[in-house]
């Protein structure tokens, strides 16, 4: 608790309430919307194709939003955003209310997903911009990464089930008139919070050179006084040594961050089948509204074992954490291809949350030690494109196969995603900041197995 408690040190406890109630609407307007248009069209056709385009126009978005935030700044993007996405979403509940034809619902759903601020993102940026501004310890940096994901859970379990409540009790426009409001006031409290300024990247500072003809020794200190980066990129303008190709740009994002978000699609795809088929199983028992439950103590797991992550030894690696987390996704996925009651649903599904955030909180863990700080909020953002992207194919496919070969159909698309997901863990090897340009100075580099970033 004292991390935790340091880390909340370092932004005040305003912005994290009103960084987990702006993000909270991204969680509402996807369930709600599909709920909103099935209830005013009776179609559940159009209802998929509005939720569809609303993923769509947010996974299509959302890197443009975090580079336009790394670029000009949070507070600007977000504030502009929060409004325009408010009265998006007020848009497509009035059209829907309306009963607008299918082809305006969708082009109105695709405008409330584009114009997501992407608050968990760049409040994930801004939390590790404050952090190493001030200069905290490795695990604080991963506990500021366990609290941002953990946040993002709740949100993602609370949200559908406040829709579902409102659906119940009211209408589901009541939801999403609630999400329009939440993304007006507290977006804008996010964008205006103090700390906005501390995604400002500041430029680079350049690397000094040995005289010509000499070789420092290793270790050596330069008359500056402070220590040469193995990896630094030369100085601009200075040439590299015969036969060395030219280092990249220190901006370029690496090749290397591919297959971290690979990862995090394959995990999105993973959680969207099993929705299909925790779905599809539930109604064939007979407790089709026991699904939102099963989904809430799903996670509700992966919520505490995020929070938990903050205790593991930093002595074990972050590739080796996510060997572990995703090795563990695979192995227990599999109870579910057997799962036939409900009581055994929940115990299978509550136990396999246990793996989704220790996964997502060390791909972002890693994806910040590989990206150029100066793009640090775009490459959250296509993260978390990429969770949302995988998520929503796999909803669409495994819906189908679930309604023609039952929920371990979907199960399975399951297993199998989880499986890859392992298999682009073993097999890739994240390349450090400092090994393509940039510096981290706050982070240990891999070695040639690549077991010890961290």
């Amino acid at each position: 608790m004292e991390t935790y408690r340091e880390v909340i040190g370092l932004t005040g406890p305003l912005l994290p309430v009103v960084s987990f109630l702006g993000r909270l609407p991204t969680a509402t307007i996807q369930f709600g919307s599909v709920l909103l248009v099935a209830r005013t069209s009776g179609s559940l056709a159009a209802a998929g194709l509005t939720g569809g385009a609303l993923a769509i126009g947010q996974v299509a978005c959302g890197p443009l939003v975090g580079r336009l935030a790394d670029r000009h700044g949070q507070r600007t993007v977000v504030l502009v955003l929060s409004l325009v996405n408010a009265l998006a979403i007020a848009a497509l509940v009035a059209g829907a209310l309306a009963r607008l034809p299918t082809a305006a619902l969708v082009a109105l759903g695709a405008a409330a997903g584009a114009g997501v601020p992407l608050i968990g993102p760049l409040a994930r940026a801004r939390l590790v911009a404050l952090a190493r501004r001030a200069g905290v310890p490795e695990p604080t940096v991963g506990a500021a990464l366990s609290f941002e994901s953990t946040l993002d859970e709740v949100s993602f379990v609370l949200g559908p089930a406040l829709v579902g409540v409102a659906a119940v009790l009211a209408h589901p426009a009541h939801a999403l008139g609630g999400a329009a409001l939440l993304v007006a006031v507290c977006g804008s409290a996010f964008a205006l919070h103090p700390t906005a300024r501390a995604t400002r990247t500041a430029p680079p500072e350049p690397v000094a050179r040995p005289a010509s003809g000499t070789r420092p020794e290793p270790g050596a200190t330069p008359p500056s006084g402070k220590r040469h980066a193995p990896d630094a990129a030369p100085a601009s303008g200075a040439p590299s040594a015969p036969g060395t190709p030219p280092p990249p740009a220190p901006d370029r994002m690496p090749r290397s961050v591919l297959a971290l978000y690979a990862s995090l699609a394959l995990q999105g795809a993973m959680f969207g089948a099993c929705q299909a088929g925790i779905a599809a199983l539930t109604e064939r028992l007979g407790q089709a509204d026991q699904a939102g439950l099963v989904y809430a103590a799903m996670g509700v797991m992966s919520a505490g074992a995020g929070l938990a992550m903050a205790a593991v030894p930093a002595r074990i690696g972050l590739r080796a954490r996510w060997r572990a987390a995703t090795a563990t996704a695979c192995v227990l996925s599999l109870p579910l291809l057997w799962t036939q009651s409900l009581a055994a649903l929940y115990a299978v599904v509550t136990v396999l949350g246990i793996a989704y955030a220790p996964h997502l909180i060390t791909v972002f863990a890693l994806t910040e030690r590989t990206v150029p700080r100066a793009r640090l909020g775009e490459a959250m953002a296509f993260a978390t494109s990429a969770i949302v992207g995988g998520q929503a194919l796999a909803v669409a496919v495994t819906g189908r196969l679930a309604e023609s070969h039952g929920p371990v159909a979907a199960f399975a698309v399951g297993s199998a995603a989880a499986a890859l997901a392992c298999a682009v863990a073993v097999t890739a090897r994240p390349a450090p900041r400092a090994a393509h340009g940039g510096a981290a100075p706050h982070a240990r580099v891999e070695d040639r197995s690549g077991d010890t970033l961290s």
